[in-house]
């Protein structure tokens, strides 16, 4: 369907002419010698004494360049049918740890070696995108836990906060139980069968103000399933001298994780 976004634009079409018969004829400022013979004179040389408006071809061009200039500051546009979204009801937010721990460089993404976050950036990413007909929304926790994109159906934007994340941008610390507190807050008014939280992080809580466990009852009553995802590497790596025993996991608590899990049926 064609329309005018501001179609009252068009109220300006007298404009030019009412400039015309409103505003005074410019005043040369030159003397003027008048001859009371100048009509035989013109009579002779046969021409008209110019006094009337100027003819329809001459006004024509400027009619045309007025109209065609209001009809593109009234905004043409074309509106197609409206085109259903296919939804399947779900709303997921996806809280991601943004400590200082993330930075560690243990991960492996195509033959190259990652920070943990960088490697969440690209999975988490991917599936972020394959959700499609589901509302997505970013949580970013470190020591405080902020809301960075709410629930929406622009997945890729979604994506491109989540590709924007920087270590430290919410402290060094891990407050796990504040990010799933502010995943129920954000929650609470959608549908109760819909709401899902998935977690990711790579340490144990030592931030914030909320118990983890204490948060996920308080899910579970709400009927929010969350589905924690744990980061980290082999508790053994190669290197120049063989396989070196390290433990860069130290800090993942997968036991409080798998809590969470259990009390919210994720």
């Amino acid at each position: 369907m064609f329309e005018f976004a501001w179609p009252w634009i068009f109220a300006l079409l007298p404009l030019p002419w009412l400039m015309r018969l409103l505003l005074p004829a410019a005043d040369s400022g030159e003397p003027a010698l008048k001859v009371s013979f100048l009509g035989e004179l013109e009579g002779l040389v046969g021409r008209r004494a110019r006094t009337q408006l100027p003819s329809w071809r001459q006004q024509a061009p400027f009619i045309l360049l007025w109209l065609l200039l209001l009809i593109a500051a009234a905004r043409p546009q074309w509106l197609g049918e409206p085109l259903p979204i296919a939804a399947s009801g779900r709303d997921l937010l996806v809280a991601v740890d943004v400590s200082g721990s993330m930075d560690f460089p243990d991960m492996q993404w195509k033959d190259e070696e990652v920070s943990r976050l960088a490697l969440v950036q690209h999975m988490l990413g991917d599936f972020l995108e394959s959700r499609e007909g589901d509302r997505v929304g970013l949580i970013l926790f470190g020591s405080q836990a902020y809301l960075q994109a709410p629930l929406t159906f622009d997945r890729r934007t979604v994506r491109r906060w989540l590709d924007e994340a920087r270590i430290g941008i919410a402290g060094k610390n891990t407050a796990i139980g504040d990010a799933i507190g502010l995943a129920l807050k954000r929650l609470r008014q959608r549908p109760a069968h819909s709401r899902v939280l998935i977690l990711v992080t790579d340490g144990a809580n030592n931030g914030g103000e909320i118990d983890p466990l204490t948060a996920a009852r308080l899910a579970a009553d709400e009927g929010v399933k969350i589905y924690p995802i744990g980061i980290g590497a082999d508790p053994e790596q190669s290197g120049t001298a063989g396989f070196l025993g390290v433990n860069p996991s130290l800090d993942l608590d997968e036991a409080t994780l798998r809590e969470i899990a259990q009390a919210t049926g994720g």
